[in-house]
């Protein structure tokens, strides 16, 4: 088999192993927060309580870096799935204020 021969074949996929280490936990997150750099994204999940109607308090558990490669693959299967989800079970409607919301970009 000559080299062009072989490089158009599809190349088979490696099966994956997930493994969940010790350190692997699971959490409900109502809050995120997204941090921009030239090198990467930083997203803090928490937890968005209302205390009163003046005060909201949120309590970040965990932070996350992501290469902007990854951010953008995360972006992808993001809306592959929400997409889904709307066909499945309807339109998600968002807080119209939610859609002028802007975050802090470092």
């Amino acid at each position: 088999m000559r080299y062009t021969e072989r490089a158009m074949n599809t190349p088979t996929q490696p099966n994956i192993k997930l493994v969940k280490t010790e350190a692997y936990r699971e959490n409900y997150s109502n809050s995120v927060q997204v941090r921009v750099s030239v090198w990467d994204f930083f997203l803090v999940f928490g937890t968005l309580e209302q205390q009163s109607e003046t005060q909201v308090e949120v309590k970040n558990f965990q932070g996350i870096y992501f290469s902007p490669q990854q951010a953008k693959a995360l972006m992808a299967i993001l809306q592959q799935n929400i997409s889904s989800y709307e066909n499945t079970f309807g339109e998600i409607k968002l807080d119209p204020k939610m859609a002028t919301a802007t975050g802090q970009v470092n």
